[in-house]
């Protein structure tokens, strides 16, 4: 149980980080940030059979879809910091190091991509947007930000202990 704990704690470090990021990009540069109510209307629309839509802003909104979309956001967090512990063992968790977190964070990177993406109505690999690479890039950025924050919450919890 400790092993779960543990790994969900530095998981919402990460996802933390991760939106904290976003949320200083937005402030410094005027990046917008990701409109989570969007992706919770996409998992709501599951239950109707419904799993990828032309433009998810179009969709029909449902009730409490931004807790719905922020509370996938930290799960899915969660569930990807369980990457850098399958790759590196366990012991990566009381010892982490920076490549396994790093790694971890750069190849949840496919999720966006090959599911979220599509599903929104953005396409493959964010290929409906206005400017793909752009798009793409900014993904990769984020993801990789998200590794860090694996690092950084692994290494905060070792502090505490």
């Amino acid at each position: 149980m400790d092993l779960l704990l543990h790994t969900a704690a530095v998981g919402i470090g990460a996802t933390a980080t991760m939106d904290a990021w976003t949320w200083a990009r937005r402030w410094l540069f005027a990046v917008p940030a990701p409109d989570y109510a969007l992706v919770g209307r996409w998992l709501g629309h599951f239950r109707r059979g419904v799993f990828r839509h032309d433009a998810i802003a179009r969709a029909t909104p449902l009730r409490h879809e931004a807790v719905l979309g922020w509370g996938l956001h930290y799960v899915t967090g969660v569930a990807f910091a369980t990457l850098p512990v399958a790759v590196a063992g366990t012991g990566w968790l009381a010892a982490p190091t920076l490549l396994p977190a790093l790694a971890a964070g750069v190849a949840t990177v496919l999720a966006p991509f090959l599911l979220l993406q599509p599903g929104l109505g953005a396409g493959l690999f964010a290929r409906r947007t206005p400017r793909p690479w752009h798009a793409r890039l900014h993904s990769l950025g984020n993801h990789a930000v998200f590794g860090l924050g694996l690092y950084l919450a692994a290494t905060a919890l070792q502090l505490t202990r």
